[in-house]
């Protein structure tokens, strides 16, 4: 309890959860159009001022001049010079190379990238001065005089218009964020609210207050949360209803059978005749009998309401199971003056009377219907085997004939706590043997059902397992 009790302080709240699910797809969203938005303004500058410098190549191409010596001339003057390649913040600087490179007119700039073959012009980028420049390398031709014309300027006009762009473009949509995280806070922290209602409706609630809790309906998701925590609340009520009703019983059917053998003891050790005090141990030895037997009932019951019973499925021989089992009950059978047998064995045998079932629910099964037909059918117990090839199903009956169960009330009788007219009337039992019977079957896949016996006398119940083939 203190190792959850920390955990659960230490973990992250829903609400910034749930703002950091928000937020940062929108953070990482900006950061990629900040991404491409860099890219598309670097482009576009580029283009304008990469113009830029192609109008300047050709200008200067234009002006170049063949002399008589074969030697380029630039005709321009100084003046007219720095018109041409006019740049109000950059450092514009260009050469005339000749076709192997080497410089003929203006600047040394053999760092710069020259067009191939095919190609007429050629950007890139060099170094002069120690400042990084972008420059154009233009192909041209004066007769059968070729060479390059390079401009080159530096690149902090081009810079800082990229960087207005991004200041223009992302900082307002950044901007935007803050407020949009402040509403999303709000938003979210209302949203939650509910949540903290219930959460606070929990803490104050007495424990013996199983009433439905009062749940906000603002979301769909709130809603389930509210009615999952009335469903536990209410199968909680249910529960424990259940708990106080079958302490109610056990106590109500044990004090039966405890005050009968009270009374018989006492009358016992009153009494002087030993054949009275005989007949009275005998009675004792019955209500201790009556006793044990609703106790492992209850017991039983207990586990079935707690769902605290494993299954371990085996293969079983029920003719053999069978046999045991009437074997077992053959004295008490004797005592109540029935005729107890069993049916099918050796038929079942032959076929293959394996089942796979879970050997303590099959006894378990087999015991409270051969019990119930010894203390309330008539003067004949049958329990018979049956196999059936084409459905791969093994039955198991117990079948007696007396007074039976009315078809109309077979289906209560399955219920726990409901007797028959016989059991009330005779005082014995707590209407939990077929109740246990029912759930037995549940539990091995199948169910219980009730019929009338042969001739439309007595009772025959039946429950039918999957039979195993063996080798």
């Amino acid at each position: 309890m203190k190792h959850a009790a920390l955990a659960a302080k230490n973990a992250p709240l829903l609400r910034n959860r749930m703002l950091r699910h928000v937020l940062l797809p929108l953070i990482v969203t900006w950061l990629c159009a900040t991404a491409v938005m860099l890219g598309v303004a670097q482009d576009f500058t580029g283009r304008v001022f990469d113009r830029t410098l192609l109008d300047h190549a050709y200008a200067l191409s234009s002006r170049l001049q063949m002399q008589a010596d074969g030697e380029l001339k630039l005709d321009l003057s100084e003046q007219e010079l720095e018109t041409v390649l006019y740049e109000p913040v950059e450092m514009v600087v260009y050469s005339i190379l000749s076709s192997i490179g080497q410089p003929l007119l203006g600047v040394d700039l053999q760092d710069a990238f020259l067009p191939s073959y095919f190609q007429e012009y050629r950007y890139g980028y060099l170094y002069y001065a120690g400042r990084s420049m972008r420059s154009i390398a233009l192909r041209q031709s004066i007769g059968d005089k070729k060479f390059f014309v390079v401009v080159a300027h530096t690149t902090q006009a081009r810079n800082h218009m990229v960087q207005r762009l991004m200041w223009f473009g992302s900082l307002p949509i950044f901007l935007m964020l803050i407020p949009l995280t402040i509403w999303l806070w709000d938003r979210i922290e209302r949203d939650l609210q509910p949540l903290a209602q219930l959460h606070d409706a929990l803490l104050v609630r007495d424990a013996k207050d199983l009433s439905p809790l009062e749940v906000a309906t603002t979301s769909r998701e709130v809603e389930q949360v509210g009615k999952a925590l009335n469903d536990l609340i209410d199968r909680l009520d249910r529960n424990i209803a259940l708990q106080r009703e079958f302490a109610g019983n056990v106590a109500h059917e044990l004090r039966t059978p405890l005050a009968g053998i009270k009374a018989m003891a006492e009358f016992g050790l009153a009494g002087q005749d030993s054949a009275v005090q005989r007949e009275q141990l005998s009675q004792i030895v019955t209500s201790t009998e009556r006793a044990a037997r609703l106790v492992n009932q209850l017991l039983d019951l207990a586990m079935l309401d707690e769902d605290q019973v494993t299954l371990h499925i085996v293969d079983v021989d029920m003719a053999e199971l069978v046999r045991q089992m009437v074997l077992r009950h053959l004295d008490k059978a004797d005592a109540h003056g029935v005729d107890l047998g069993a049916q099918g064995l050796d038929e079942s045998e032959a076929l293959g009377s394996w089942v796979q079932a879970d050997t303590a629910l099959v006894t378990g099964l087999l015991d409270n219907l051969i019990d119930n037909a010894l203390r309330y059918g008539g003067d004949t117990v049958t329990v018979a085997v049956a196999v059936n090839l084409q459905t791969k199903m093994c039955s198991i009956s117990v079948e007696d004939d007396g007074p039976g169960i009315p078809a109309s009330v077979r289906t209560a009788m399955m219920q726990r706590w409901t007797q028959g007219d016989d059991g009330e009337l005779l005082g014995q039992g707590a209407g939990l043997g077929l109740f246990l019977v029912a759930r037995y079957a549940r539990l091995l896949g199948s169910h219980l059902q009730l019929d009338s016996g042969e001739g439309g006398r007595g009772l025959k119940a039946s429950v039918w397992l999957p039979s195993v083939v063996k080798q």
